[in-house]
């Protein structure tokens, strides 16, 4: 069974079309980074309901990151509404107008078109609405936002192949500096018995000899905590894991972050332990390569 390619969480999709109405429309689908899955919709007025049919349809194929759809509509000049006037509003307006008239000497009747300039005396048509051809728009959109997130998938798989590439090279180098590391560890134990004769020396100016036995003990002692063997062969095993899971392209991000925390505690502890300028150099630079290894595993699915 062929190994899921891996994903990274940056991407973007776009897809579009006609609604059964002629107007015409598009999504726009990107994503970032994040710890979970956030997806965000933008709809225009009269789309609300299918914020969570869209968002439940994005969690069945994408893990993580935040993403961000935009659905664009635009909408055709379309012939003003018919007017019509409001029997009850008119009425009113009339009674009024003529009443005022009357109390007025002179005053010439009410004109047709002063009354119909009144608020609320004409109202525009409202169609009724079809259900039928509204369920097709909703069905519509919804096909192309299907269409898009597929999209934006395939754009997260190519920017994860890219990623795996760049994660490989990454744990290479850090395996190379680990073997460099080993290689200068095993020479601390006599590193240390030279400095321990060269102090006491110093000290004893030459008045007595110590103990070779005792030396032996103190270097032994010294040794022991300055020890590196344990964290390189954690280190090992921390780059053989996530060789691991690199090959296995399984939605590998959160793993993946937690052993680079990993990574990073190795070799603070190997440098807090070194003594000499080499292995220091060494540890420095292998935390240099795993800050990298971690910044690349972020945007890791």
């Amino acid at each position: 069974m062929a190994a899921t390619p891996l994903s990274s969480m940056t991407g973007f999709a776009r897809d579009g079309g006609t609604l059964p109405d002629g107007t015409s429309f598009v999504w726009e689908i990107r994503s970032v980074n994040g710890r979970g899955l956030d997806v965000r919709l933008r709809l225009p007025n009269g789309f609300d309901a299918l914020e969570a049919p869209l968002k439940e349809a994005a969690a069945k194929v994408l893990k993580r990151g935040n993403v961000s759809a935009t659905l664009t509509v635009k909408r055709e000049d379309r012939a003003p509404p018919r007017l019509t006037p409001d029997p009850a509003a008119l009425d009113q307006a009339l009674r009024l107008a003529l009443d005022l008239a009357a109390r007025i000497p002179g005053c010439p009747p009410p004109r047709a078109e002063a009354l119909l300039t009144l608020p609320g005396v004409l109202r525009a048509e409202a169609a009724e609405p079809d259900e039928a051809e509204e369920e097709a728009k909703r069905a519509t959109i919804a096909a192309a936002f299907t269409t898009a997130v597929d999209g934006l998938v395939a754009s997260r798989r190519a920017e994860g192949a890219k990623l795996a590439d760049i994660l490989t090279v990454l744990l290479d180098e850090v395996a190379a500096l680990r073997d460099l590391a080993g290689t200068e560890a095993a020479d601390q134990p006599a590193l240390h018995m030279a400095r321990l004769r060269e102090s006491l020396a110093a000290l004893l100016e030459g008045e007595r000899r110590v103990p070779e036995d005792r030396l032996a003990q103190e270097v032994a002692l010294l040794a022991t905590k300055s020890d590196v063997r344990e964290e390189l062969d954690r280190l090992s095993a921390h780059i053989a894991e996530a060789r691991r899971l690199l090959k296995s392209g399984e939605a590998i991000g959160r793993k993946l972050d937690f052993l680079t925390q990993e990574f990073v505690r190795e070799a603070n502890t190997l440098c807090s332990k070194s003594s000499s300028t080499a292995l220091t150099r060494i540890g420095l630079e292998l935390k240099a390569a795993i800050e990298r290894l971690k910044e690349q595993s972020a945007n890791v699915e």
